[in-house]
């Protein structure tokens, strides 16, 4: 079953939201629900994707979340001298539940 954006505050409260760090600032999300990361869709067709990470955090402002995580894999360690790993190469960073609010200047 497909976890749509419209229908995710039904799953209230979401333990995790993941957003993806992919190539050339393109996320993607993926949620927790029930246990188990399942990708969260826009449509029926077409995966959750922004090319903003803070336009993508709005999108969650007023649901109940317990963590929201920037998740990048790298699989380039030995393009800077790092040895190869034998796990993945994975870096999460925990992200503010609560939107940015734009300050007016005078």
């Amino acid at each position: 079953m497909k976890i749509l954006l419209d229908h995710l505050a039904a799953h209230q409260p979401i333990p995790r939201v993941i957003i993806h760090s992919l190539d050339a600032s393109i996320y993607q999300v993926s949620v927790e629900i029930d246990g188990s990361e399942r990708p969260l869709w826009e449509t029926p067709e077409r995966l959750l994707s922004r090319r903003n990470l803070t336009a993508l955090r709005e999108l969650f402002a007023g649901l109940a979340i317990g963590a929201l995580v920037l998740r990048q894999r790298s699989a380039y360690d030995e393009m800077v001298g790092q040895p190869l790993r034998e796990g993945a190469n994975t870096l999460e960073v925990p992200l503010d539940t609560r939107t940015y609010t734009l300050v007016e200047g005078p």
